[in-house]
């Protein structure tokens, strides 16, 4: 099969699909694999690099997407949609529940659109090619956070750690999931008052197993939201409902109850986000003010550290994509965590969350 791997559009999206050491893996099996010059560079891998293992440099977009499988990292932009076409593979992030005008066009041109964050793996509620991004945006949402919160930044002035005779910063976060885990972990690691909310009384009891006392886990309502948000000096938003919209748990008369030069970073932006008054911004202008508050809405949080995300991505994805490329279509019958990830094929939109978000577009 020939497999091409696009240089990324997104602002400041330095990943790359395949690495080199994929490439490699794929050329093993026969494949014949078409990389877009400089494609790899953000993350460290230059040109010579992908010849090494195999690969064909290329040096126009539609060289790369005129293929039978494309990888990428992100959705892809209105300026790539003349590349997609009928009978194609994509193998990327999509997030439709978004992006309407995406989830329109792919419906049109008849590409066969498979989205990372909805492959699932069968009776366990994994999702094993979103979790590796997830850790890497839960660390950085505290790290992001702690800059922001700097004066300069527009921030409080606050330093989570704070100092002895001082107390330190509050960290709130929404969602007990793999994003909430990790950015505890690091806010616990600063020496920062955390606090998790989350409606799964389950997973409270096993954050408890991992945490102790040093963060504060609570169930999630209006009210408990409510009182954690207004006292928050970093609010978190990482909530995840597989496939869909995040809801809308923080409201602009909430988000006005908050301390002036407080920060918010909502992991779920790329999902439409769970704050009223964040919207998606980008690694270029990472952030604006809202309400006295400093909003922060990078949808493509991991590319800021493109080494490690682009590695730990591929350690994911590279058994589909070799699966893909053996198999084609044929291995969406047979293993059942890639047929989930189906979103749109043969002009129509299948995976039932994406349905309850456009109905209208079901047919």
């Amino acid at each position: 099969m020939e497999i091409g791997v696009p240089k990324e559009s997104k602002d400041q999206e330095f990943r790359v699909g395949l690495s080199p050491s994929s490439v490699r893996v794929l050329r093993e099996n026969g494949h014949n694999i078409f990389v877009e010059t400089q494609a790899g560079t953000g993350a460290g891998f230059t040109d010579d690099d992908y010849k090494s293992v195999g690969a064909e440099i290329v040096s126009t977009p539609d060289a790369a997407w005129n293929r039978d499988l494309v990888v990428k990292v992100k959705e892809p932009l209105t300026s790539e949609y003349k590349f997609l076409q009928k009978g194609q593979l994509l193998f990327t992030y999509l997030h439709l529940a978004a992006d309407r005008k995406l989830t329109e066009h792919l419906i049109d041109c008849g590409t066969c659109a498979i989205a990372y964050e909805t492959v699932e793996q069968p009776g366990a509620n994994k999702l094993p090619l979103l979790s590796p991004m997830s850790i890497i945006a839960g660390r950085l949402s505290v790290q992001f956070g702690a800059r922001f919160l700097e004066r300069q930044q527009g921030g409080r002035g606050v330093l989570l750690g704070g100092v002895p005779g001082v107390k330190p910063g509050k960290v709130v976060i929404l969602g007990g999931g793999v994003v909430g885990t990790e950015a505890a972990k690091i806010a616990v690691g600063m020496g920062a008052a955390v606090q998790i909310l989350d409606v799964n009384v389950e997973r409270l009891s096993y954050l408890e197993t991992l945490f102790g006392s040093r963060v504060e886990l609570i169930y999630s309502n209006s009210a408990h939201i409510e009182a954690a948000v207004r006292e928050a000096d970093l609010l978190i938003g990482a909530v995840l409902i597989p496939g869909r919209r995040a809801p809308i748990l923080v409201k602009r008369d909430l988000v006005k109850q908050m301390r002036p030069g407080s920060v918010i970073i909502d992991v779920a932006v790329d999902q439409g986000g769970c704050v009223e008054t964040l919207h998606p911004t980008s690694h270029t202008s990472p952030i604006y003010l809202e309400e006295d508050v400093v909003h922060y809405g990078v949808p493509n949080m991991p590319g800021a550290v493109p080494w490690t995300a682009t590695q730990a991505l591929n350690n994911s994805t590279l058994p589909y994509v070799v699966e893909l490329a053996n198999l084609g279509t044929k291995a969406l019958e047979i293993n059942p965590a890639l047929a989930k990830g189906v979103n749109v094929q043969n002009h129509r939109l299948v995976h039932p969350a994406v349905q309850s978000v456009f109905p209208d577009l079901v047919n």
